[in-house]
């Protein structure tokens, strides 16, 4: 093989490289539903309850969802993952809206089955 088909040919893993970079989605809006849910599940039996103080595993997972959702994006994905679930099983709403307070970290949305998650921003 001549030099210069060598040259090209070695060139080609980077240049496929670069454009998978440059196609490639942004981390922004990159919090999955499974995230979400995995973050607030040691809350259900909580939820479902009648009160009390948020058990510790909860609170750290809610701390980890608020951590986690850093953009808009993200936010609007974990309020509408949070609001179709609330929707499926039967939570306490007083509850859920008051959880990032009892927990004692602020949540920039709501959890509830009513709210409108395209104005969290």
């Amino acid at each position: 093989m001549n030099s210069s088909i060598q040259a090209k040919l070695v060139l080609v893993p980077f240049i496929m490289a670069l454009i998978l970079l440059l196609i490639a989605p942004s981390s922004e809006g990159a919090i999955t539903c499974g995230t979400v849910i995995s973050s607030i599940k040691p809350c259900l039996s909580y939820l479902q309850g009648t009160g009390g103080k948020p058990p510790q595993p909860c609170c750290n997972g809610c701390q980890s969802l608020a951590s986690a959702a850093s953009s808009v994006t993200d936010r609007q994905a974990a309020c509408t993952c949070l609001k179709n679930a609330s929707q499926k099983i039967n939570i306490n709403s007083q509850l859920a809206g008051g959880l990032a307070k009892s927990c004692g970290i602020s949540l920039s949305f709501p959890i509830s089955p009513t709210v409108d998650c395209t104005k969290i921003n």
